[in-house]
């Protein structure tokens, strides 16, 4: 028989992908690009929202 695989809370904002990652454009001087790191605000990096914030939201 086949296992039931434990459901998740991911992200509605981010569907799980929580971090992303932009160039700018610009270079460094070793010729490597310059980038930011950005997070997702409603998950806050993590990916997945707890079950007490959603109830705070009242979902």
């Amino acid at each position: 028989m086949p296992q039931h695989a434990r459901t998740t809370r991911v992200c509605r904002s981010c569907d799980g992908f929580a971090a992303v990652v932009i160039t700018t454009g610009t270079r460094h001087r070793d010729g490597t690009r310059a980038t930011l790191t950005v997070a997702c605000p409603a998950c806050h990096g993590t990916g997945n929202v707890s079950a007490a914030r959603l109830a705070r939201a009242g979902r």
